[in-house]
């Protein structure tokens, strides 16, 4: 007899993924003809933080753009980004976002109730610290999990590692 198949469901950013669509940004803000002589710039703020800035509020909501849709032209979902209002800082004004990474305990809890109240019988569900391990006897009800995942309004990125 087969043992169980299992996946893990996680929401992790490849942070070098980031860092290119972060010195793309970079590489753009400093050619384009619109952000000349505003002092824009994006650069790391931490591990996981990002600070972009300008000399007026619509450029850095500008930059702000720019990096988005270069983190969409890499496969990073823009539930992982969050962002916060742009602040005046002197002559400038910044706007501050980070990475979300890892699945916090109240979003695994709602995550594992949604798949044991909608999945097929027989699924099984552990939280492991930031991620879940979901577990059946049947590869098929593993990909009704995924599809149930996929398919859930989620505020948060989600992807599915570890299928065996």
């Amino acid at each position: 007899m087969a043992g169980d198949s299992s996946f893990d469901i996680v929401s992790k950013v490849d942070r070098q993924e980031v860092d290119n669509a972060l010195n793309q940004t970079a590489r753009e803000i400093s050619q384009r003809f619109d952000f000349k002589n505003t002092g824009a710039s994006i650069q790391w703020q931490g591990e996981d933080g990002v600070e972009m800035s300008a000399n007026a509020e619509d450029r850095a909501l500008a930059i702000l753009d720019v990096f988005k849709s270069k983190l969409i032209k890499r496969g990073i979902s823009l539930k992982a980004l969050e962002t916060g209002d742009p602040r005046p800082s002197g002559r400038e004004v910044k706007i501050a976002a980070s990475i979300k990474q890892g699945i916090a305990t109240d979003q695994a809890k709602q995550v594992s109730k949604m798949i044991r109240d909608e999945a097929p019988k027989g699924v099984k569900v552990q939280i492991q610290g930031d991620e879940l391990r979901v577990s059946s006897k049947k590869k098929d009800d593993l990909q009704s999990v995924i599809a149930l995942v996929k398919g859930a309004d989620l505020d948060f990125a989600v992807q599915f590692v570890n299928y065996r």
